[in-house]
């Protein structure tokens, strides 16, 4: 007499929608912001202690006023030195970058990695009804890749 196997089928394993990766699940929300006045001098200091390359500017409301990055820190250095400035009489305010990019926390991560590619930014801030909500980084969507490379 045969043996049969009643063992119950194993239901398939549901792969996740990649279109539906958003930016909310990526994310920096525990950010290194920086103020206006704050003295550059002091955001480099929180650039290597940090080990970040940049970060938001906002005011007291959390309003982003824009993003300071090591670039914008070495055009302060090499025009400290070329106008004899000293560098701890200048403020974020001068060197921050205002004109600046935004995405919302609802993106998918494929759209975010195209307005990587074609910005050359490496960073964009996350805003939710104008204000500061998080930050996503290019590293943060390898991560998100990596996270789906068995769907692809």
């Amino acid at each position: 007499m045969a043996i049969k196997n009643f063992k119950a089928k194993e239901p398939k394993e549901e792969k996740s929608n990649p279109d539906l990766i958003l930016v909310s699940n990526y994310m920096t929300t525990r950010l290194i912001t920086f103020r206006p006045e704050q003295h550059v001098l002091e955001v480099m200091e929180l650039l290597i202690k940090n080990k970040i390359s940049g970060g938001p500017v906002v005011n007291a409301e959390n309003e982003l006023l824009g993003i300071i990055s090591e670039g914008d820190c070495m055009k302060q250095i090499s025009e400290s030195r070329y106008y004899n400035v000293p560098m701890q009489d200048v403020t974020v305010e001068k060197y921050m970058v205002k004109d600046v990019d935004t995405i919302t926390p609802n993106m998918s991560i494929f759209e975010v990695a195209n307005l990587f590619y074609t910005s050359k930014r490496k960073r964009f801030p996350v805003l939710e009804d104008g204000e500061l909500v998080g930050q996503i980084s290019r590293r943060d969507i390898l991560k998100a890749a990596l996270s789906l490379k068995d769907n692809w």
